[in-house]
């Protein structure tokens, strides 16, 4: 039976997890609402569910199983712990938590009243990492030893209508777009235990050139050049590095380092574009492409395969247990640069199994 979603954040993100829904029978998307009562109305006009005029309403309300927490990252906590409260399973966007303390608070809390979490992003159950992990466990390129991983921008001012929330706490490359990269990571070599970082505001200021805002400068909070090295629990390592301060790059989006050959990523904020791989030996890079038309966007898949695990009885994917490990895998990073040694890491997850042949 379809499991009934209420959306809480009408802002940039919620359009395509709207128009999305009718591809995914696992869930109902039935009610919207934001502190723009407007722009949810307008929501809830065009895509044909119930506009819902608070959230206290949201969360009252019997018609919702899952919240769907599309709010801004420093709001992801509060809306998450009161959903947890209201006894209603809650899919929040990435990251899970601004702060580490708080992911925990949301998985404890959720473990009490018996309620499951999940967190984008579900960009890791698209064919291109799924279709890497399937290569992987058939032994295309051997034991894995390493990767690497690299988001390389100059920032979002130029094109983000509010592009203020990304320089300041809770925000910064790595919060920002480190989820994709570091998920995908964990996806396939699993849990990590030991962080290296190293990090560095080089713009202290920002002059917004976005029409919105043209022209205002934003004060910078938080790293905007951010590295990484990662032990994984398996004996690979990893490097990544997360930049709002570069021009220009030609390093590869994620590469991982077998013992026979390597596997290079497309870009994880994507679905389904074409792998390369090349073995040892081999003279020349072949791609592989998985199923799926390569400009597809499938956002809201994590929140489908929450919708039936729920259902099953088991536990989604995109799990909150491996959003609260990403979670801390970021703060690692920052906090390793500013104490300047490794950081140990608390938490723990379970690579995630393959979702090849549909949601099960």
């Amino acid at each position: 039976m379809a499991l009934n979603v209420g959306i809480i954040g009408c802002g940039n993100i919620s359009g395509i997890y709207l128009e999305n829904s009718h591809r995914f029978p696992e869930f109902n998307m039935v009610a919207c609402t934001d502190l723009d009562s407007e722009k949810a109305k307008a929501a809830a006009g065009r895509y044909g569910i119930q506009h819902i005029s608070s959230v206290d309403e949201m969360m009252a309300s019997p018609d919702i199983d899952i919240v769907l927490n599309l709010t801004v990252p420093h709001a992801h906590a509060a809306v998450a712990l009161k959903a947890i409260e209201n006894k209603k399973h809650v899919y929040t966007e990435k990251p899970l938590a601004i702060s580490f303390d708080d992911g925990k608070k949301i998985m404890n809390e959720a473990r009490l009243k018996q309620v499951i979490v999940g967190s984008a992003p579900d960009t890791f159950l698209g064919g291109s990492i799924q279709l890497a992990g399937k290569l992987m466990e058939e032994g295309m390129i051997g034991k894995p030893i390493g990767a690497s991983a690299f988001m390389m921008s100059r920032g979002p001012e130029s094109w983000h209508p509010n592009p203020d929330i990304f320089y300041h706490v809770g925000g910064g490359p790595m919060f920002d777009m480190g989820p994709y990269y570091i998920t995908a990571l964990v996806s396939l070599l699993g849990p990590i235990n030991r962080i290296t970082g190293s990090a560095r505001i080089t713009f202290p200021e920002r002059t917004i050139t976005s029409p919105k805002k043209y022209g205002e400068k934003i004060t910078v909070q938080v790293p905007t050049h951010v590295s990484g090295i990662l032990d994984f629990v398996n004996g690979a390592t990893a490097t990544i590095t997360t930049s709002f301060d570069v021009s220009a790059a030609r390093t590869p989006f994620i590469e991982i380092y077998g013992e026979d050959g390597t596997i290079s990523l497309p870009d994880p904020n994507h679905f389904n574009q074409p792998l390369l791989v090349k073995r040892h030996g081999e003279e020349d890079w072949q791609e592989i492409k998985p199923e799926g038309d390569a400009r597809d966007n499938l956002r809201g898949i994590g929140l489908a395969d929450m919708a039936k695990a729920i259902e099953l009885g088991k536990q989604p994917r995109a799990n909150g247990k491996m959003a609260l490990h990403v979670l801390e895998i970021m703060h690692g990073i920052h906090r390793s640069s500013e104490e300047g040694s490794h950081y140990m890491s608390e938490s723990t997850c379970d690579k995630p199994p393959l979702l090849l042949k549909g949601i099960v």
